[in-house]
């Protein structure tokens, strides 16, 4: 089970603000390229599964890294996000092997493929493998210092969606309600408005808009 704070930024210039009163903690930032895959009638969107290949880098056609993720049964309430995940490594070239031919990914030796399978009919030749489509992300990380910010790692996002971008501070934590807590007041200091978001990424893509 992956448990996250999710706070929703109201817009660039709140993004822009935060990502400079957080400067001093930053680790990385990552480029992230997320596509979704399901069969043609979308049986996993319709048991609420998500099934993403992620690739890393500025490079569309070399991507420094790629994992593949199953997510299923998504709930949120008060900005705390809870969904149970499974992920693993996916050597790049395979994955853009699959971005090119989508039928392709039902032959991927792993475990989380044989579990759609089984779990969801897809991937064989009766419901092959589509590409849904996806978004980009810009994913900032920050390293929060030890002691009342409990020394959390925390993710600034810009999200690229064909209609429009969505800007997210994100947490995950084994202490939902003790985190929240730190990065709200994290956000006042910073004079960053927010609010809890009530909707994934995932959800986002789907409806074709953003959502709260």
């Amino acid at each position: 089970m992956e448990v996250e704070i999710k706070l929703r930024l109201p817009d660039a210039g709140a993004h822009r603000r935060l990502s400079s009163f957080l400067a001093p903690r930053l680790r990385r930032t990552d480029a992230q390229r997320n596509l979704f895959f399901d069969a043609a009638a979308r049986p996993l969107a319709a048991a609420t599964a998500a099934l993403r290949v992620r690739l890393y880098g500025l490079d569309d056609r070399a991507p420094s890294r790629a994992v593949l993720a199953l997510k299923r049964r998504p709930r949120i309430d008060a900005g705390v996000s809870r969904v149970e995940e499974v992920e693993e490594p996916l050597d790049p070239a395979i994955a853009l092997a699959c971005v090119d031919d989508p039928a392709s990914l039902g032959g991927v030796e792993s475990p989380i493929i044989r579990l759609v399978s089984e779990e969801y009919g897809v991937g064989g030749d009766a419901a092959p493998f589509v590409c849904l489509g996806g978004f980009r992300n810009t994913r900032a990380v920050y390293q929060l210092e030890e002691g009342d910010t409990l020394g959390l790692v925390v993710e600034l996002d810009e999200t690229r969606f064909d209609f429009g971008t969505n800007y997210e501070l994100e947490c995950e934590t084994a202490e939902p309600e003790q985190a929240k807590q730190v990065l709200e007041r994290l956000l006042t200091v910073a004079g960053v408005p927010y609010e809890y978001s009530r909707s994934n990424k995932f959800a986002c893509f789907m409806a074709g808009k953003l959502l709260p």
